[in-house]
């Protein structure tokens, strides 16, 4: 067996979606915080996404997280986040995915009833508290970086649907969250493909006419999420389909979703702090989400989100890369 390339992950699904947790293989990647590592990964070492994540050794809905040192002297471990459409700055999912690795594989001390554990991410500091018995990860609550809400009911001409409403939030990612009646659609799977193009269009036409931008995290400035809001949602129970670029849906209620629909939610004066806010994904697997707090980000009004998941192990596997395989960085279709 000939191999130039070798990486060891631990596979997980939170709540249904994958995270494919990198635990060797990718070595040292150089900056001195956890996003100039994501910004240098993008620009260097995308190779390795592409291979871990598209098949024929993923999928196209794949996603990861790569273990690394910390940059801050308060955190366990520092996470960079792949999927298929690139490096995130923060993934709800995946840290669930991987604070429930890092247990379940004892690579962090365990305690009983709850591990706490520090994750220096790109997006900033992320605490994820794992209820643990009997050695087994049950769920874990992750204090997310602060969201806000960007706008709200502002609208977009985008073609062939027109005008659409949709308002802007920060999660750890920015998403637009539009109402799926306002683009004629039904919350069903059956239609998936229609609210995919929709989504699609809907984001491109937010990037070229008016794109977001983090202050203070560099190289977060565009809206690749559109969080279709089932009829029926309320502030105590919403539903959802996430629809993801370049193309695929979010199987879990989607972390960093979560966190920007409370934040919207609150900025309407619709979601109280401490109160139980639950988020159904498109397959009805469901986090529960609560605002803690509020700050600002750059002056701008914020809340500190709580997300509780759960993550189950799936797989321990090597991944390798034969020097005659034709499709070294994988492929899409």
């Amino acid at each position: 067996m000939r191999s130039k390339r070798m990486f060891t992950a631990v596979d997980s699904h939170t709540e249904g979606m994958p995270t494919r947790v990198v635990t060797g293989g990718v070595g040292v990647i150089p900056g001195a915080t956890m996003n100039e590592k994501r910004l240098y990964f993008m620009e260097h070492l995308d190779d390795i996404r592409q291979l871990l994540m598209n098949e024929p050794r993923g999928h196209a809905a794949m996603s990861g997280a790569i273990l690394q040192a910390p940059t801050r002297p308060d955190a366990d471990w520092g996470v960079v986040y792949i999927e298929v459409s690139g490096c995130l700055p923060m993934c709800g999912h995946g840290t669930i995915g991987v604070a429930t690795v890092l247990v379940e594989t004892g690579m962090v001390e365990v305690t009983e009833p709850v591990t706490t554990i520090r994750l220096d991410t790109p997006a900033g500091l992320v605490i994820a508290r794992v209820a643990v018995s009997d050695g087994h990860a049950d769920s874990v609550t992750i204090e997310n970086v602060p969201a806000y809400s960007v706008r709200l009911d502002d609208t977009v001409e985008v073609p062939g649907y027109g005008p659409v409403r949709y308002s802007l939030a920060f999660g750890g990612n920015f998403y637009a969250m539009v109402d799926l009646d306002d683009v004629g659609l039904p919350f069903d799977r059956s239609n998936q493909q229609e609210i995919l193009t929709a989504g699609l269009a809907i984001m491109d036409a937010i990037n070229s006419t008016n794109p977001p931008r983090h202050p203070e995290i560099d190289g977060v400035n565009h809206c690749h999420h559109v969080e279709f809001i089932a009829s029926g949602s309320t502030a105590e129970h919403s539903r959802h389909a996430m629809a993801i670029y370049p193309g695929w849906f979010d199987r879990s209620p989607c972390g960093t979703g979560t966190s920007a629909r409370m934040a919207e939610l609150w900025a309407r004066g619709e979601l109280a702090l401490d109160t139980d806010f639950i988020n159904e994904s498109f397959i009805g697997s469901r986090f529960v989400g609560r605002l803690i707090g509020e700050t600002t980000v750059d002056g701008i009004p914020a809340v500190i989100p709580t997300v509780t998941g759960r993550a189950w192990v799936t797989g321990i596997g090597s991944y390798l890369l034969d020097p005659s395989d034709p499709f070294p960085t994988g492929f899409q279709l």
